[in-house]
């Protein structure tokens, strides 16, 4: 059996690369100390976004476990043009997987991303891992388990949201288990 505990980003000021946590994600990262705190884990995977390693600095150190940065957790960027309509083009993407806009990513790339790093997990030694991501990039792995978490799933998480994947040879069970917010 094994456990993979899908975390997305603290609230964060913005988008770019570097936009640092807001003073609520920053309580946000802390109260994840408190809610892992009696959750084992043995690696901790981050997207290297600023946003994502602040949110789980705070766990990673109070659990003196290393960051592992890996690039196929960060962020599925739908396109380098900015549009005032992006939601509706957001869901365009959901509903075709191959739809690219310019300077973005498809879903098909990113769930090829996702899977990638998926499977190498599954394959590892390691049976309780931490994965930190962003909004799409969380919904595409869920999405991995269960092909109905989609367009509606990504625009009801919060920041930060936690999902608690349980993998065994009989069956795969998927919850939330963020529930106290801040």
């Amino acid at each position: 059996m094994k456990t993979v505990y899908l975390v997305r980003h603290a609230s964060a000021e913005g988008q770019p690369i570097d936009a640092p946590l807001t003073e609520q994600g920053r309580k946000q990262a802390l109260a994840l100390v408190e809610f892992f705190r009696q959750k084992e884990i043995d690696l901790i995977f981050s997207s290297p976004y600023k946003r994502a390693i602040d949110t789980i600095k705070p766990l990673s150190d109070s659990k003196k476990i290393k960051i592992i940065e890996d690039s196929r957790l960060g962020e599925r960027v739908l396109s380098t043009v900015s549009f005032e309509d992006w939601r509706d083009k957001l869901k365009q993407s959901f509903d075709d997987f191959d739809l690219v806009f310019e300077g973005g990513e498809s879903h098909t790339a990113g769930m090829e991303r996702a899977k990638s790093l998926l499977e190498d997990i599954l394959c590892s030694k390691d049976e309780n891992i931490l994965l930190v991501s962003h909004g799409n990039m969380t919904t595409l792995l869920m999405r991995y388990f269960n092909e109905s978490f989609g367009y509606d799933c990504l625009m009801e998480l919060t920041n930060p949201d936690v999902f608690e994947l349980v993998v065994s040879d009989e069956k795969t069970i998927l919850k939330r288990i963020w529930d106290d917010r801040i």
